[in-house]
């Protein structure tokens, strides 16, 4: 069985078991449970604390496994990422009290708190700066105000938290990040199994992204109706009783899906529907 880990917590978790369950596999009734097998797909899932699943990916313990970026970078581990899911999307950001140090430049001989000490070391590093970094297991924030750092660095996603302690946000981001899928590095990577785990995302990505669309258009506007709506290889057009009409089926990106009934209402089509897709493979 292709064995994967998944985070049993965090901002991870959760989406991520929603895209599994759209993707098509079972999922654990109790959060308690740690290890699910799926004989049907011939998947055998184990629920671990974010941090460490990028440990266990690169030991070759368990073939791929779900996490962030950031938690792969900062762990070390021998592992890479190989797809990429679009949520928990963040930044990594250096924080401080306002009108202090400007960025990195100005770090030198001050202390940096963090729970993420592998990134901050290696970045400061990259920079040539001469700064102490310490670890922390969440909530940095106070750090600055307990004197235990000069500067915090931490995953911004609205950045409320750092105002709220009476920050600013300096410098250039360190790295951005959001959920990835991992393997071990020099992992086979036509792997059957694994393509097939990552084929499934990919169709639940696409799923999302896009919606089909049917509408009915007169003959002579077709060509303008098509180039609205081409879908990924081309339209299906179909005839309709009614002569000089036809039907009109094709994909189109979700996000553009308004705009383009607009536009094809201007242009005389008519019964223009849109529908969710569930699944899908490309």
């Amino acid at each position: 069985m292709l064995r994967i880990a998944v985070p049993n917590k965090g901002a991870i978790s959760g989406p991520a078991m929603a895209m599994l369950h759209e993707a098509g596999y079972k999922q654990r009734k109790e959060s308690k449970e740690l290890v699910l097998v799926d004989p049907a797909n011939e998947v055998e899932f184990f629920y671990l604390r974010p941090r460490d699943i990028a440990i266990y990916v690169s030991s070759g313990r368990l073939d791929i496994g779900i996490t962030g970026r950031d938690l792969l970078l900062d762990s070390g581990a021998d592992a890479e990422e190989i797809l990429q899911l679009g949520f928990a999307r963040s930044t990594f950001r250096y924080a401080t009290k306002p009108g202090t140090v400007a960025g990195p430049e100005d770090f030198d001989g001050l202390t940096i708190a963090t729970s993420y000490e592998g990134i901050v070391a290696r970045h400061l590093a990259e920079a040539g700066v001469n700064a102490s970094v310490v670890h922390l297991d969440g909530a940095v924030e106070t750090a600055i105000e307990l004197g235990v750092a000069q500067v915090i660095a931490d995953v911004v996603e609205t950045g409320t938290s750092l105002r709220n302690a009476g920050l600013d946000v300096i410098g250039e981001p360190i790295m951005t990040s959001e959920a990835v899928v991992i393997r071990r590095t020099g992992a086979p990577a036509d792997e059957p199994k694994v393509q097939q785990f990552l084929r499934r995302l990919q169709g639940v990505l696409v799923a999302r992204s896009y919606v089909m669309m049917d509408y009915d258009c007169r003959v002579e506007h077709l060509e303008r109706a098509v180039a609205l709506t081409p879908g990924l290889e081309s339209p299906t057009i179909s005839p309709l009783h009614h002569e000089g009409w036809v039907a009109v089926r094709s994909m189109v990106a979700a996000a553009e899906a308004q705009r383009i009934m607009d536009d094809l209402y201007d242009l005389g089509a008519r019964a223009i529907l849109t529908t969710a897709i569930h699944a899908c493979r490309l």
